[in-house]
């Protein structure tokens, strides 16, 4: 590694030490608890279940799999949920569509009307992706997102919700 990039990363380390420990205290013991479908009630699992066909529905309500849930922020992913259910299912687990963020790529808004609304944006893909993943019945996530604003609020939902 370049001695300059070590030298920072390594001022980024000590500076963190204690933010991350506490983050990774936080994730370990959500890890340890796992997703709660067991303890949500029936009509909130009925509603975090909908979209699951007859089987699925007994496997996840018994715990019997775990469930990924997929978020996307963009549009040309379109067939990517389904692609990813079928992956997902084929190694033992069950894949749902959580949720779409609204987002923009402020390239494509440059000098545009609402182009000073990109900024803001990463807060409402971070506040939607958490919202998605909120039912607290998912066991990981599987973000999809395009562009240096989507991806970012995309990370701090995950970072905090998708574990």
């Amino acid at each position: 590694m370049h001695p300059t990039i070590r030298k920072v990363t390594e001022r980024i380390r000590l500076r963190s030490r204690d933010s991350r420990a506490s983050y990774l205290h936080k994730v370990e013991g959500l890890l340890k608890a796992g997703p709660h479908r067991s303890v949500v009630s029936c009509s909130n699992l009925a509603h975090g279940l909908a979209a699951c066909p007859a089987g699925e529905k007994k496997d996840l309500s018994d715990n019997r799999k775990p469930n990924i849930a997929i978020v996307s922020a963009y549009q040309p992913f379109e067939t990517f949920p389904g692609i990813i259910k079928a992956a997902v299912k084929d190694a033992g687990g069950i894949a749902q569509f959580a949720g779409g963020t609204p987002a923009m790529c402020d390239g494509i808004t440059q000098g545009q009307q609402g182009m000073e609304l990109s900024l803001f944006s990463r807060d409402v893909i971070a506040m939607s992706t958490v919202i998605a993943l909120s039912h607290n019945v998912f066991d990981g996530v599987l973000c999809l997102g395009v562009c240096d604003k989507i991806v970012p609020g995309m990370v701090i939902a995950a970072a905090t919700f998708g574990h």
